[in-house]
């Protein structure tokens, strides 16, 4: 198991006075802008793969637009997709998730505006390209871990055992992504378990238990996912996010599936390409790998380097022994995430906006939600539907009409999205039958 997913053992008290405040996203940008010598940094990236079984995908954009022709608007997104059961799954995410997000966002939007409505659009999108999969009737599943960079702004959702990783140029890596595997998450066992499923390993001839911890049915052994249409609804969709802020000094992500860190732990995939360009950095962290443990999985590698204008490569960084009181640590999301999750280093190397891990909808959802006041229409918070006020459910209310529900409090969803959010909380199935 990685250090970074040792618990520490620190009190609560404690945590709340090593850990400032988190700084607002308007105070930072208003930074940027306030001081002109800081250039919007270079995006430079590499990509490494072997396969195994081959449902290993990855998705790399670095010239999407924020306001579709203005350049001043970029921004790039690069993503991991580690199928299972086959591939459908992780192409059709490959294919739909990103125009899921960004139709989740609003538009005519500032700046700042749209990075503080990405986490929310990230968890609609993932959840709307679950259901449309579902549509499909095909049994395949997939991680995601979806990376989207603004210029010094990183915005990581995920779900499942892929990985994303921050080398900061203050010496320091942190997990940007908590793994959703029952055998680590004691959080998760007991979600799903309280939605209804069954937790414990494979039986084999004459009663012996082998392999790590699976849900039942379907005997997944991660419990948030896209897909996997033949197993329990209580395997969500629902990603954990997070949002940091680079320092100008920028930084290196790898992003890779569980095939790279099931054999390195963070430190000795950032150790093993420090000062390279991207490009070989992401083929010598498959090659530590292969060197490690063999080809036993499709292993993908994705180094992407935030660098700033002035710099061509990120400077190698002497390493630093890693004191736990270095690292900061909070509370927004599910207890597996301050437990789970190594916080960031010190203010000034990078400062943390957002996180949160929760896998209750109504958790995630903003009371805010865009509505057509000249139609009188609402919209549905994870679809983008427009319906009539008669069709539309208030997020928090629960299973339809239950006592004591307020069904005119945003955000809304449609029956169907509704249908999603009561199965993932184990008050009814929305799976279509699937045929085999």
């Amino acid at each position: 198991m990685l250090d970074l997913l040792r618990p520490l053992h620190v009190s609560t008290d404690n945590i709340s006075r090593m850990r400032p405040p988190l700084v607002p996203l308007a105070t930072l940008i208003g930074r940027e802008l306030r001081n002109e010598k800081i250039e919007k940094p270079f995006v430079k990236y590499g990509q490494a793969a072997l396969a195994k079984k081959g449902e290993d995908y990855f998705l790399i954009k670095p010239d999407c637009q924020r306001v579709p022709g203005d350049l001043s608007t970029s921004f790039s997104v690069f993503a991991i997709f580690d199928g299972h059961n086959g591939v459908s799954a992780a192409i059709f995410v490959k294919e739909k998730l990103l125009d899921n997000v960004l139709s989740a966002i609003p538009q005519d939007i500032t700046r700042e505006e749209w990075l503080q409505a990405l986490p929310q659009a990230l968890v609609a999108g993932f959840v709307k390209t679950d259901i449309e999969f579902q549509q499909k009737g095909e049994t395949s599943g997939t991680t995601v871990t979806f990376v989207v960079i603004d210029e010094w702004t990183v915005t990581v959702a995920s779900v499942g055992d892929s990985r994303c990783i921050l080398d900061s140029q203050g010496g320091v890596v942190s997990l940007l992504t908590v793994d959703h595997r029952l055998e680590e998450n004691v959080e998760e066992r007991e979600r799903v378990t309280a939605s209804g499923g069954e937790v414990g390993r494979l039986n084999v001839f004459g009663g012996n238990e082998v392999g790590p911890l699976r849900c039942w049915p379907g005997g997944l052994c991660l419990s948030r996912s896209i897909g996997d249409t033949d197993v329990g609804e209580f395997i969500v969709p629902i990603p954990h996010v997070k949002q940091v802020k680079l320092s100008n000094a920028g930084g290196r992500l790898v992003i890779a599936s569980d095939g790279i860190w099931d054999a390195l732990s963070s430190d000795m995939a950032a150790k093993s390409c420090r000062g390279l360009p991207a490009e070989i950095a992401a083929k010598l962290v498959v090659k530590e790998a292969l060197r490690s443990r063999g080809l036993k999985d499709d292993t993908t590698c994705l180094v992407v380097d935030i660098i700033p204008s002035d710099i061509p490569v990120l400077p190698a960084i002497p390493r630093k022994k890693h004191n736990m009181f270095s690292s900061l640590f909070g509370k927004k999301a599910l207890s597996s995430v301050s437990k789970s999750t190594k916080k960031l280093s010190a203010v000034g190397v990078v400062e943390e906006l957002f996180e949160e891990g929760s896998a209750i909808l109504a958790e995630r959802l903003s009371k805010y939600f865009p509505a057509n006041a000249n139609s009188g229409l609402c919209r549905c918070a994870v679809c983008q539907v427009d319906q009539t006020p008669g069709d539309s459910l208030s997020v928090n209310s629960g299973s339809f009409f239950s006592p004591g529900s307020k069904p005119r409090e945003g955000p809304f969803l449609c029956s169907n999205c509704q249908k999603k959010k009561d199965a993932m909380e184990g008050k009814r199935s929305s799976r279509p039958t699937v045929m085999t």
